[in-house]
């Protein structure tokens, strides 16, 4: 976890509604900051390689080769080819859950009851794997490439009898976590509740995003030299470029 830091001149920014969702690439030197507007708010994000869309993000190799479960600065978001995809450069909330997953139109309907279009136009209950799948769609992707996604903001523990807990309260208004790109990476996002959100109303938060540009990888010298197996992982990433 990292204090506060000024946010270098944006490229862009723009706003994702609560229940919204999106897609881009992240361009190689390209700094992505994700900013919890209100507090409470949870980012499902997939990542992929956006010039080969097979490689995408591996969540066991991710908590694996880094001896962690907890994901927060230092740490990086590993492809099923042993990439780094994005290395979290600063992280003021401290903790990213790998485990909740994402719930479906049935699920949603299940928790929060009926939210059809057809009585609440765009105030209708939205699920995160048609979210992430409409987003999809538009780069020739599908259900078979849904795959894991990580929840941004989101706390889940485990206790000693292997259960989980969804600890609320977690990401206050402001908190936010930077990715840096060492690669051109796709990514496909939505800001929906967490599945294990006890909160029986559906009330997903927004979150910012801005774009910067970084002129030197410096910036993630903390995350090539937090593990060994990152300084591998990024000479791997830097072979596609030579």
């Amino acid at each position: 976890m990292t204090s506060s830091l000024p946010l270098r001149p944006a490229l862009y920014q723009e706003t994702v509604p609560g229940g919204g969702h999106t897609s881009f690439v992240l361009k190689r030197g390209q700094l992505l900051r994700i900013t919890d507007l209100e507090g409470g708010a949870n980012v499902s994000l997939m990542l992929l390689n956006a010039t080969e869309k097979s490689e995408r993000l591996n969540l066991p190799d991710t908590l694996k080769c880094q001896h962690t479960a907890k994901l927060t600065t230092g740490h990086c978001l590993y492809s099923d080819m042993g990439r780094v995809l994005a290395a979290i450069t600063a992280d003021t909330c401290g903790w990213h859950d790998s485990f909740g997953g994402l719930l479906n139109a049935a699920e949603v309907k299940e928790k929060y009851g009926e939210g059809r279009y057809q009585e609440l136009r765009n105030g209708f209950f939205r699920n995160g794997v048609d979210n992430l799948l409409v987003e999809m769609g538009k780069w020739n992707l599908g259900l078979a490439d849904l795959l894991m996604v990580l929840n941004l903001f989101s706390k889940v523990s485990v206790d000693a009898e292997g259960y989980f807990h969804f600890e609320a309260e977690n990401s206050k208004a402001g908190d936010y976590i930077e990715l840096y790109a060492p690669m051109d990476c796709l990514v496909v996002l939505t800001a929906l509740q967490h599945p294990m959100d006890p909160n029986p109303e559906y009330a997903p938060k927004p979150v910012q995003l801005s774009w910067s540009q970084v002129a030197s990888d410096g910036i993630s010298v903390l995350c090539r030299t937090s593990r060994p197996e990152n300084g591998r992982g990024f000479h791997n990433t830097e072979r596609l470029y030579l």
